[in-house]
């Protein structure tokens, strides 16, 4: 009986870390030179806040950091793009076109996203660039936590409190001074997943 609950136990642990679990990919050096993308535009931040339409919750968080190269931080995020690489949530080769393939993607009939944008320092840029590089892979459910505490920490973003719910991080993130905001609606169908094949 005794061995009985341990096995059970064991299998409880497993089944609970495999529910925890997260993506760990990790594409090569060479992918990742060839997919390299540097922006003409100055440093910014864009926070990507995914909505529901049918209950106004926020239903995922990403981040985009321009700085010497061009990335977008999507904490346990599902988006995937044939030309882009990804390392622990952080996908790169973000051209402008493949950017708004993945506003495009999240939105739908379902969801609307909010995109705020404010220009940083060169500096202020790098270090979230460094800081979303080490911040994966981010477990499930934890996009919204995952985001707040890195911005946090970063010079000028002292405000932000670290939270667990997109639009409570959006809120706080749209209260500091030189943010932009826009709304992106779309009727597309729910499963939409079709506008990755053929991107550029």
């Amino acid at each position: 009986m005794i061995r009985l609950c341990a096995r059970l136990l064991v299998l409880g642990v497993t089944l609970v870390l495999a529910a925890c679990g997260t993506d760990h990919i990790y594409d090569s050096d060479e992918f990742m030179a060839k997919q390299r993308f540097v922006s003409s535009e100055p440093p910014s931040l864009t926070m990507i806040t995914v909505i529901s339409n049918a209950t106004g919750g926020g239903a995922h968080t990403g981040l985009i950091v321009n700085a010497s190269e061009r990335v977008i931080f999507d904490p346990a995020g599902t988006f995937r793009h044939p030309n882009m690489p990804e390392r622990y949530d952080v996908i790169y080769g973000v051209t402008d076109g493949r950017l708004e393939t993945y506003i495009d993607y999240h939105a739908r009939i379902t969801y609307r996203v909010q995109v705020q944008k404010i220009y940083v320092s060169a500096e202020v840029a790098e270090l979230a660039l460094q800081m979303v590089q080490k911040a994966g892979p981010v477990p499930k459910a934890n996009c919204a936590n995952a985001t707040s505490k890195l911005l946090s920490q970063l010079p000028g973003f002292q405000s932000i409190k670290q939270t667990w719910y997109p639009r409570k991080l959006a809120k706080m993130f749209g209260e500091i001074p030189g943010v932009t905001e826009r709304m992106v609606i779309d009727d597309s169908p729910d499963n939409n997943k079709g506008i990755l094949y053929g991107a550029p």
